[in-house]
C-alpha cells in the first residue's frame, strides 16, 4: 500500500515538481498552498507524512506555526520543512518543534527521495517499538509442532492474501494477536501500518474517540483515531465483544461505507482499513442475550479462525519452554537454566486456563526465583517455589509428581497418597473412611497393608 505525503508550498512549480517526484516513485500526493488548504488536507484523511515550506506568501500561518498544529494533531507524523531562505536559526528551530529534517532550495531529487524514505521508515520503527516494548517475551511466529498449530498457520497462509474481514477466537492468553499479525505480514497490507485497539481496557466512554478521533469546532482535528491510523493497513478489534452496544453500530457503518465523522466533526474521512477481530467470548451467546449485534456479527466472521488453547497442543511445551528460558534470561540477566524431564512432563499435565501468556509468566517466576545453581536442572520440586505458581496448576490437576512415571508405579503412588490423605481426612477412622471411598472395611484393610501406609489407629483394624 502506498504511503501518503502532504505537500505544502505556496509555488505551483514547487509543487508539482515535487508531487511529480513522489508519484514517479509510488507515493500518493495531496496538495496546499497555504495554511488552510494543509489543515482542510487533515480534515479530510491524516497524511503519513508532510512536505512543509517554511514561508508561505498569502497564508494565515507560517510553516513552523503550522509544524506546531501537527505536532499537537498527531506527533508520529513526520514532517520535513523546505525552504529557499533557509536559516540555521530556523533550521534550530524547526527542530525542536517537532520536525524531522529541514532541507533547502533547491534540492536534488536523490536527496528529497531518501530524506523521505527515512522519515517514513523512523516513524514506522518508532511505531513498531513502542509495540515491541508492550510485548516484551512474546514472538511474532507461532512456535509448535502439533497438528492444530500445523492447521493454524496452514489456515492464515490461506486467509492472508485476501481482503476478507477475519474474525479470530481462542482462550485468553492463547495468541491471537500474534495469528493477526501473521495474517497483516503474509497481506497485501503487510508494509501498512497494524494497529491494534482493546476493548477491555478502554473506557466506554472514551471508545469512540479512540475508534474515529475528534474535532473542535472549527473542524480542526484534535485526536487521531485508530481507523485513520490504519488507513491503507490493518487495524485488530481486540476482545470485540466488550465493545459497547452503541459503539457496535458505527463501526458498522464504517465496515459498510469505508467512512466515518470524527468525534465533534462533520467532514466524512475515507479509509481502506482491512478489519480483523478476536474474541475469548461466545459472541453467539452475547447475540442471543442482546449484548451483540448479530447484523455485525456476520461482518466480522466472514472468515472464521480459532486458535487453539495451551491443552490443546501439550506436545508444544518442551519447545514453548525452551524459548521462554531464552528469551526471559536475556531479559532479565539470569542464566539459562534446563528443566528436567519430570519438571517439564509435570508442566505438561496442568491445564493452563491462562494459556501460554500463564506459561510465559510461571516460566518468569521460577527462573527469578529458583535457586542460582547454574548448573542444576529445574525439577518438580522447584516447580513448587513459593510464588512460582505452580502449586495452584499442580492442584487443578493432581498429577504434577506422578506424570514421570510408569503405569504402576504411579497407580500406587496415587492409591497410597490418595489413601492416607481419606483417613487423615476422618481422623483415622477407618469404617468411615471405607464407606466414603466406597469399598469394603475388610478390603480396604488388606488394600493399606499392600501398599504398607502406616500411622492407622490399632483399634480401627479391630
Amino acid at each position: 500500500m502506498a504511503f501518503e505525503v502532504l505537500v505544502v508550498d505556496d509555488e505551483a512549480d514547487i509543487r508539482e515538481l515535487v508531487g511529480g517526484v513522489l508519484e514517479d516513485e509510488g507515493y500518493v500526493v495531496r496538495y496546499a498552498a497555504n495554511s488552510d488548504a494543509a489543515l482542510e488536507a487533515f480534515k479530510q484523511r491524516r497524511p503519513d507524512m508532510v512536505l512543509l515550506d517554511v514561508w508561505l506568501q498569502g497564508s494565515k500561518l507560517d510553516g513552523l506555526e503550522i509544524l506546531s498544529i501537527i505536532s499537537g494533531i498527531d506527533s508520529n507524523i513526520p514532517v520535513v520543512l523546505i525552504s529557499g531562505h533557509g536559516t540555521i536559526e530556523t533550521a534550530v528551530t524547526a527542530l525542536k518543534r517537532g520536525a524531522y529534517d529541514f532541507i533547502e532550495k533547491p534540492f536534488k531529487t536523490e536527496r528529497l527521495l531518501i530524506i523521505v524514505q527515512r522519515a517514513l521508515e523512523t516513524a514506522q520503527l518508532r511505531t513498531e517499538n513502542i509495540a515491541l516494548k508492550s510485548r516484551t517475551f512474546e514472538s511474532d511466529d507461532l512456535l509448535g509442532k502439533s497438528i492444530s498449530m500445523h492447521h493454524l498457520r496452514t489456515s492464515i497462509d490461506k486467509v492472508a492474501p485476501m481482503n476478507s474481514r477475519i474474525l479470530i477466537s481462542g482462550p485468553s492468553g492463547s495468541g491471537k494477536e500474534i495469528v493477526a499479525r501473521q495474517i497483516h505480514q503474509k497481506s497485501q497490507r503487510g508494509k501498512g501500518p497494524f494497529i491494534v485497539i482493546s476493548a477491555s481496557s478502554i473506557a466506554p466512554e472514551s471508545m469512540e474517540s479512540e475508534l474515529f478521533g475528534e474535532e473542535n469546532s472549527d473542524g480542526r482535528p484534535t485526536k487521531i483515531g485508530v481507523f485513520e491510523r490504519a488507513h491503507n493497513g490493518t487495524l485488530l478489534l481486540d476482545e470485540i465483544a466488550d465493545m459497547p452496544f452503541e459503539t457496535q453500530t458505527k463501526i458498522l457503518r464504517v465496515l459498510v461505507e469505508q467512512k466515518f465523522k470524527r468525534v465533534g466533526g462533520s467532514t466524512n474521512i475515507d479509509v481502506d482499513v482491512r478489519v480483523l477481530s478476536s474474541t475469548a467470548r461466545d459472541l453467539r451467546g452475547l447475540i442471543e442475550f442482546g449484548k451483540f449485534r448479530e447484523d455485525l456479527y456476520h461482518r466480522l466472521n466472514v472468515v472464521p479462525i480459532k486458535v487453539p488453547s495451551l491443552a490443546e497442543r501439550r506436545e508444544d511445551l518442551p519447545l514453548l519452554i525452551e524459548y521462554f528460558i531464552e528469551r526471559i534470561s536475556k531479559a532479565n540477566g539470569v542464566a539459562i537454566r534446563k528443566f528436567s524431564d519430570e519438571a517439564i512432563a509435570a508442566l505438561q499435565a496442568a491445564s493452563w486456563p491462562g494459556n501460554v501468556r500463564e506459561l510465559r509468566n510461571l516460566i518468569e517466576r521460577i527462573l527469578i526465583l529458583a535457586p542460582p545453581n547454574e548448573n542444576e536442572m529445574i525439577g518438580v520440586e522447584q516447580l513448587s517455589i513459593e510464588g512460582a505458581g505452580l502449586g495452584e496448576l499442580a492442584d487443578k490437576t493432581g498429577l504434577h509428581h506422578l506424570v514421570s512415571l510408569p503405569l504402576r508405579e504411579a497407580r500406587e503412588t496415587f492409591e497410597r497418597e490418595y489413601l492416607a490423605a481419606q483417613i487423615s481426612r476422618f481422623g483415622g477412622n477407618i469404617s468411615r473412611t471405607a464407606s466414603f471411598i466406597g469399598m469394603e472395611r475388610s478390603a480396604l484393610h488388606r488394600k493399606l497393608k499392600s501398599l504398607s501406609v502406616e500411622d492407622l489407629k490399632s483399634e480401627d483394624f479391630e
